[in-house]
């Protein structure tokens, strides 16, 4: 395993005057931004604050389109066809790339959300409209894909650019998928737990799940998501014990 990493983190998930996480204090923290393009979560200013954020800290930003589901939070599957999928993801690109040309940033990635990245991890249809749009829109433009699953593979068919990520906060199924939330082993709430198993997963690239044996995972990215009160002293600790053992904490892409 690779002793350079990426950390990132969903951010720019507030909308009007209703906030959620600490943006500020995350973006000192991660190497890349995945930001929420108005379908989950996020306004017009929203996106341009946490883009300004971003560029002061000099943090990668990547699209972050979810299904238009603001009171779900993007974390329900809402029954539409593949092209249908295709074309809500372009528009929350494109209106993300429109604010950050005011910004002067460039989005260099593109990430699923929630529901939306559960669902390209495992629908092959899904996941190829997915990555044609992305190619369509930018051909420079990246994905950033839940390790091991149908949107890495679509996009590496496509010879689209694609990066892994593993989770930090959450747990795994046997499969490769995520835990759904809700269920027990879901989420990882105590910080250095999480660290621990980062570490011991940077040195043998084996991932615990709760349903069997370590599976094999590859990762050029940690997502630390950010909507948790405790999103920022967990990404901290991360941090410090990842950079403690000898692992550099930066960007998978450059701007």
């Amino acid at each position: 395993m690779s002793l350079q990493i990426d950390l990132n983190s969903d951010l720019g998930e507030s909308f009007g005057p209703w906030q959620m996480g600490n943006d500020p204090d995350m973006l000192k923290v991660v190497t890349s931004a995945n930001i929420a393009c108005g379908g989950h979560a996020s306004d017009p200013e929203t996106m341009f604050e946490t883009l300004r954020l971003a560029k002061e800290n000099n943090v990668i930003v990547g699209a972050h389109p979810g299904y238009n589901d603001k009171e779900g939070f993007g974390r329900r599957v809402i029954p539409m066809h593949p092209v249908e999928i295709g074309r809500m993801v372009a528009a929350q690109i494109g209106s993300l790339m429109a604010v950050a040309a005011l910004v002067g940033v460039k989005v260099a990635y593109v990430k699923p959300h929630g529901a939306l990245g559960n669902l390209a991890a495992r629908d092959k249809d899904v996941a190829a409209e997915i990555v044609k749009v992305v190619a369509q829109i930018d051909k420079q433009l990246s994905i950033l894909a839940i390790s091991g699953n149908e949107l890495e593979h679509a996009a590496r068919a496509s010879n689209v650019p694609v990066y892994s990520e593993i989770f930090a906060d959450r747990g795994y199924l046997s499969s490769g998928q995520l835990v759904p939330r809700g269920q027990n082993g879901a989420m990882i709430k105590d910080a250095d737990e999480a660290a621990d198993r980062l570490l011991a997963f940077m040195k043998s690239g084996m991932m615990p799940v709760i349903d069997g044996d370590p599976i094999k995972l590859n990762a050029h990215s940690i997502c630390v998501h950010g909507d948790s009160p405790t999103a920022v002293s967990m990404a901290q600790t991360i941090r410090q014990k990842l950079t403690a053992d000898g692992i550099s904490i930066k960007p998978f892409l450059t701007s």
